[in-house]
């Protein structure tokens, strides 16, 4: 008997991941990506010899991503942001050292701050009483201080990508926030995240998926069980599993009679977490102690992802200014004017050294993110009122962010498919048993 053919829509980290293990499983697998290129938001442009990730990004060690990129054979290599690390206030950058010894920060705020920190370093993010309260409550029971709760956001904004204490639940916030604090925690890997990409597509094909380019998807032919897929060529494809590897706006597009399953609740709770990026590639840093700062009084950052690892241009350096948007925010020329402003602080004399310039007004970070209106804290893997329906992406994380819930999320689609597959061919035997 032959298998029936998984398809997966969406070639970004989640639909890779999903990609290599079931292929890695022997299951015959399509991808399909609108795109010309593969990769999503995970892709990597070359600009005058600098390469550009769609804004910053940064892989936690350790993480469910890291963990499935190793065990599949990734080379990850890079290097780690300094730990010397300064502070925005005010239009005036500073070392952290400095910021916590100045007449800013009391004597009463730093010892608030040292307790709370170290509370943070214990806590279990997935515990009720952190996990029921929205970020802004936890910081304000935790600190007098306004010094305190302002840096503390910060670190928030800048582990999350996402700018809403308010709604953001504070169990995930603050493990972030814990898993950052952890020495050489972070890598920027050398390449960009292209070279992500690159090995997991080849680890995919090599496997034996099968990954085709400019294919975009119509529909998702159901009748309760999935049947196939319609192209928007108008093609057919005949499929029993679809991985949806999308966000959850597009796959309820895709579904018939998708307001009467769970992709109903799965889109109308998603809360996107957007950001504008100011990518640059500066032949040299006129400021070349400020590697890494944190704005305290605006929701900005500024990283260095060059130098001496790892090299991202053919000359200079590549830097990424960062300004988080709050709910609604979003003012393309405010948000650039802002992060020119501040690296007018950072790096003096920037605009002299411009070899590459990349501007990304509201760019994505996050689909949905861990947030106290969520009604379904754990969406997917599997489409309950569909079957052979599953989603992945950094929407359907499980107490996962950012690429870890893109990682982990597709490897979740890829296993419980595997295990309705075993399911579906012992029915298969009962049925033939009971016929003889």
């Amino acid at each position: 008997m032959t298998q029936s053919k998984i398809v997966i829509i969406g070639s970004g980290i989640a639909g890779l991941v999903a990609a290599c293990d079931l292929a890695r499983a022997g299951k015959p697998v399509v991808v399909l990506e609108k795109a010309e290129k593969f990769g999503g938001r995970a892709m990597t442009i070359q600009k005058n010899g600098a390469l550009f990730n769609l804004g910053g990004h940064a892989l936690y060690r350790g993480g469910a991503a890291d963990r499935i990129f190793r065990e599949f054979g990734l080379a990850l290599r890079g290097g780690s942001p300094t730990l010397n690390v300064s502070v925005l206030w005010n239009g005036n950058v500073m070392p952290l050292t400095r910021f916590l010894f100045s007449g800013r920060f009391t004597w009463s705020a730093r010892v608030e701050l040292t307790r709370a920190l170290a509370k943070i370093m214990r806590l279990d993010p997935s515990a009720d009483d952190v996990m029921n309260i929205n970020l802004r409550t936890w910081i304000e029971e935790h600190f007098r201080e306004p010094m305190g709760r302002n840096l503390l956001y910060s670190l928030v904004r800048t582990g999350t990508f996402t700018n809403a204490p308010d709604r953001q639940c504070a169990g995930t916030a603050l493990g972030q926030v814990r898993r950052s604090l952890r020495p050489n925690s972070v890598l920027y890997v050398e390449g960009g995240w292209q070279s992500i990409v690159d090995q997991l597509r080849e680890a995919a094909v090599r496997a034996g998926a099968e990954l085709v380019p400019s294919a975009g998807v119509a529909a998702i032919e159901h009748d309760g069980q999935v049947r196939g897929l319609r192209l928007t060529d108008g093609s057919q494809i005949e499929a029993g599993h679809v991985i949806a590897a999308v966000p959850p706006s597009e796959t309820f597009r895709l579904v018939r009679n998708a307001e009467r399953t769970a992709l109903r609740i799965w889109k109308d709770q998603a809360i996107p977490a957007t950001v504008a990026c100011l990518d640059l590639c500066l032949r040299r840093l006129p400021a070349p102690r400020n590697r890494v700062v944190f704005g305290i009084d605006e929701p900005v950052f500024f990283s260095n992802h060059s130098g001496p690892t790892p090299s991202l241009a053919k000359e200079g350096y590549v830097v990424h200014a960062v300004k988080y948007h709050g709910i609604g925010e979003h003012d393309p020329r405010k948000d650039e004017a802002m992060l020119e402003r501040a690296m007018d602080a950072i790096q003096p004399g920037w605009r002299k050294e411009v070899i590459a310039r990349q501007y990304y007004p509201n760019l994505t970070a996050v689909y949905d993110y861990s947030h106290i209106d969520r009604l379904d804290r754990k969406p997917g893997p599997a489409v309950p009122q569909v079957r052979g329906l599953y989603v992945a992406g950094d929407w359907a994380g499980h107490g996962e962010l950012l690429v870890d819930a893109a990682a982990a999320s597709g490897r979740r689609a890829a296993l419980k498919l595997l295990d309705d597959l075993r399911t579906e061919n012992v029915s298969r035997l009962h049925v033939a048993s009971a016929g003889r």
